[in-house]
């Protein structure tokens, strides 16, 4: 039996953040990865026509300087396309920029009014009451008007879960909060508003897709430690040992997880009482991609992204996936992709015999697809587990979960490894496996992983 000093389950950004960190402090390390590639939930593929796909929407922007450094190393200085983002919403047969609440001007008056009668009750009884779920804070943040127009149909979309059963405390930078001055100043002038948020300029890969960074930071680490095609079966946490799918067994000091925490509850015995694993709530991922002959139409030469808060398609959001670069068609310059992404859950469901059908026919009455005769290429992709749900009383479930497996040295990371949205973009997954690593070879604590800790000081900050 072969023994590690640092054993990482998943070569995401979070087990490669880890990876690279034990690489650069010269310690003994280990890492194993269900899949042949690299990327985890950041991975691409390329569908038979040679159109390149996200698994949902990436974009990169960062909170961290130590991030950007090994960004510009994984795919050089020139490997990167540079944007200002446009992202929208459309609704009642309309583009209005994004935040939706600072661009009320472009809906019809009485909607107007509505949405700005409700902000104006909303700021008489701010802090009054506190609120108890996301919906709640909708209702409290943005009055009735704007909830029930966009945040309530639009949320339920994304996340696949009433809003009531959601929690807020997780919203942070994630959401534009409403200034009276400023709403009052859009509708007075009629002048847009979208310069808001962390991701207003980001970054893509000019070739590859989002998997190109994480394949090319996988690729420069020692191969001879890096075990692609070899899942867990099964962790023996008394005797610190895994088994793998293939019967081999790996014995470790510390383990570092970057699989979803319910999968480590279910192959881990004698640490977390297995429910607990159901009590995790997530949603899962569909997306589907479209593939077109000829070049975008005008209204969508410039968009980024949308967001579709209306019940007519089964889409929340769709990126114009070859405005992030040209090279994600097989002929750049002469084709162009639109990529849709739709949530489900058991609140939620989906039809997965139809989505496709269904997508298609959304995009043509929503005037994404003028001509459907262009279409070349149609892929679509299902995500188990795409976003881990902030539901009410996740700090109190999944905070011990995690300081129970700790005291085994088990130490769970990342997206669905540490079960905290807030703070499970790229940049934060990379920084997650990172920050652990420096926990540990230096024998800290929880003040060592600030991203995993004070996801708000992170947030509201550039990083060094």
């Amino acid at each position: 039996m072969r023994e590690i000093e640092y054993l990482i389950i998943g070569a995401g950004p979070t087990g490669l953040g880890a990876a690279t960190r034990l690489e650069e402090k010269k310690r003994d390390w280990c890492l194993l990865e269900t899949e042949n590639h690299f990327g985890g939930l950041a991975t691409s593929f390329v569908d038979e026509q040679g159109f390149t796909w996200d698994l949902g929407g990436h974009v990169q922007f960062s909170h961290y300087e130590t991030f950007d450094r090994y960004m510009k190393q994984a795919l050089g200085e020139d490997g990167w396309l540079t944007h200002q983002r446009e992202s929208w919403v459309w609704i009642r047969k309309r583009f209005v920029p994004y935040p939706f609440q600072n661009n009320l001007h472009r809906l019809d008056a009485q909607e107007r009014w509505a949405a700005v009668e409700g902000l104006l009750e909303a700021h008489e009884q701010e802090g009054k009451t506190k609120p108890g779920n996301f919906e709640e804070w909708m209702l409290a943040t943005f009055g009735r008007g704007i909830t029930e127009l966009f945040m309530h149909p639009y949320n339920f979309k994304v996340w696949a879960y009433p809003p009531h059963t959601m929690a807020y405390n997780w919203i942070g930078e994630r959401v534009a909060v409403p200034k009276l001055g400023g709403v009052l100043k859009s509708v007075c002038t009629g002048l847009d508003e979208v310069s808001w948020g962390p991701n207003a300029v980001f970054q893509f890969p000019k070739y590859g897709g989002t998997g190109a960074i994480w394949k090319s930071i996988g690729e420069k680490l020692p191969a001879d430690k890096v075990k692609l095609g070899m899942p867990v079966e099964r962790i023996d946490p008394q005797a610190k040992k895994v088994i793998t799918a293939g019967g081999e067994e790996i014995a470790y000091r510390y383990l570092i997880n970057t699989i979803p925490l319910n999968k480590l509850i279910e192959m881990t015995s004698g640490v977390v009482e297995e429910e607990v694993a159901g009590k995790l709530v997530f949603s899962g991922t569909n997306v589907v991609g479209v593939g077109l002959e000829g070049q975008p139409p005008q209204h969508l030469e410039k968009k980024c992204w949308m967001y579709f808060p209306e019940n007519n398609s089964p889409y929340y959001r769709i990126t114009v996936f070859s405005n992030y670069s040209p090279n994600n068609c097989p002929k750049p310059g002469e084709q162009w992709s639109l990529m849709t992404e739709t949530a489900e859950s058991p609140a939620k469901p989906v039809r997965h015999d139809s989505l496709v059908e269904e997508t298609l026919l959304a995009l043509e009455e929503d005037g994404l697809i003028p001509d459907p005769g262009k279409i070349v290429s149609v892929t679509n992709r299902h995500i188990e587990q795409g976003y881990p749900t902030p539901f009410l009383g996740r700090d109190n479930i999944v905070d011990p979960v995690l300081r129970a497996f700790e005291d085994v040295d088990i130490y769970s990371r990342g997206r669905f490894g540490a079960w905290k949205y807030e703070v499970a973009n790229q940049d934060h997954s990379f920084a997650q496996g990172y920050e652990c690593v420096d926990r540990l070879t230096s024998g800290g604590g929880a003040e060592c992983e600030p991203t995993l800790h004070e996801p708000g000081l992170v947030n509201s900050r550039r990083n060094p």
